[in-house]
């Protein structure tokens, strides 16, 4: 047995809640208590310490610990392509993204990349992912014995595309279903591993492949299942025109049992009302990724609307259409679209959408999202006054929602002392 105790600020969200803003736990001066992998107790310190004297103690008084951070939505391979000038999304599909997916055949160069990525989401505090690899069996195996080595909580999955995509990257319906099968039963629940059903999103898919990946979604009730879905106007009218039958493009993935629990729709900027309402009905999950949606010209997501219908929302960075692999950063594209769009988004419930309510929405709160005891010991300590503009702008006994707030704006990898994956410190600041 082996028990370590933290001691620093602590906050977090530890029930499901329509009320993070006043349905939250925090401790000015806390104590987290972890016993191997799994958090043990939390409360305060001085209640605490005095219970844990043998233990093996770290003091972070003056830094701010939250879980670590889920980041449901997200490119692997396009990690080298942050940051290319932007176009409109059918466009930077063409030019940019297909090109630098074709890499990825090469199984050497995506353990490399994979390597990358993987550093770069723990060092912006997030542990738990929500990741598509490309069209190759060879590079999704490279991810996931990079996430396994880690001992991450990883859900990722081969992306599925035969048509509307260059030749050299497309797969069949039956190839398709084979590899995604065969990384099914070596991935999934392969230790804190899971994978998702992977269709890049219909107009790159035939009715085919869809037919066969459908299959896989009943045969896998647990898997996740993750697409795109009304990123951009011009791709909902492609839709309409690949799917004539189709009432709307969500009922694209719906015909093929897609839309479920555990199923994470990216973007869904400009839904019709009965796909507001399907995806309600259904339990399935909108991805909002507020970066992407700017830097390609998609539009403003409706936040008010999915909260009217208690959708479960999470945040995504969608790197690389996505400008940054920091959640807070990406928080405050949230807010900005926002206030844009006439509503208010504060800093708990933008934390909450990328802790407690992306992991009840992913159906994982029980393993992440929270602090809670029993839970994997998976955390970031925040130095949220890493510079000297932070120091000016918090002081030292700043309340929590003015430095989650503070960071959105003005914060990026610096902010992250030292993130944790089941127990074990995986990245610390220079």
């Amino acid at each position: 047995m082996s028990i370590t105790t933290l001691r620093a600020s602590l906050l977090h969200f530890a029930n499901k809640t329509q009320s993070p803003d006043t349905d939250l736990s925090y401790f000015a001066d806390g104590l987290l208590v972890l016993e191997n992998d799994k958090i043990l107790d939390i409360g305060s310190a001085a209640e605490l310490l005095p219970r844990y004297g043998q233990a093996k103690h770290m003091d972070y008084s003056g830094k701010l610990i939250i879980p670590g951070l889920i980041d449901s939505h997200m490119h692997f391979p396009q990690t080298e392509m942050l940051a290319c000038y932007g176009e409109q999304l059918l466009s930077w599909l063409e030019n940019y993204t297909f090109p630098i997916e074709a890499k990825f055949a090469d199984g050497e160069y995506a353990a490399a990349i994979a390597e990358i990525f993987l550093q770069q989401l723990l060092k912006n505090g997030t542990t738990t992912a929500l990741v598509y690899s490309s069209v190759h069996k060879v590079a999704t195996d490279a991810l996931f014995r990079a996430a396994k080595a880690r001992n991450m909580l990883l859900a990722a999955g081969k992306v599925c595309m035969d048509r509307n995509c260059p030749d050299w990257l497309q797969d069949c319906p039956d190839s398709a279903y084979e590899d995604s099968k065969a990384l099914i039963e070596a991935w999934h629940n392969n230790g804190r591993l899971k994978y998702a059903l992977t269709p890049r999103f219909a107009p790159t898919s035939t009715e085919a492949q869809m037919q066969r990946l459908g299959e896989l979604a009943r045969a896998y009730p647990d898997i996740f299942i993750q697409t795109h879905l009304s990123e951009n106007k011009q791709e909902i009218e492609w839709v309409k025109s690949l799917y004539p039958q189709a009432k709307h493009y969500l009922d694209v993935y719906d015909h093929y049992h897609m839309v479920r629990p555990r199923a994470v729709f990216g973007h869904c900027v400009h839904l019709e009302e009965d796909e507001w309402q399907r995806i309600k009905d259904t339990g399935a999950s909108i991805a909002f990724c507020p970066t992407s949606n700017l830097f390609l010209g998609s539009g403003l997501f409706d936040l008010a609307k999915a909260r009217e219908l208690d959708i479960n929302m999470t945040l995504a960075t969608d790197v690389g259409g996505g400008t940054s692999f920091n959640m807070l950063r990406t928080l405050g594209e949230a807010y900005k679209i926002c206030q844009l769009k006439g509503t208010n988004l504060s800093p708990l419930s933008g934390l909450y959408m990328m802790t407690q309510g992306a992991a009840c929405a992913l159906q994982l709160e029980h393993s992440v999202g929270n602090l809670n005891p029993g839970t994997d010991a998976d955390f970031v300590v925040l130095d949220y006054r890493f510079d000297e503009l932070t120091q000016l702008r918090l002081t030292e006994n700043a309340a929590p929602e003015d430095i989650i707030f503070a960071l959105t704006m003005l914060g990026d990898d610096r902010a992250t002392q030292s993130t944790w994956v089941a127990g074990k410190e995986v990245y610390q600041k220079q």
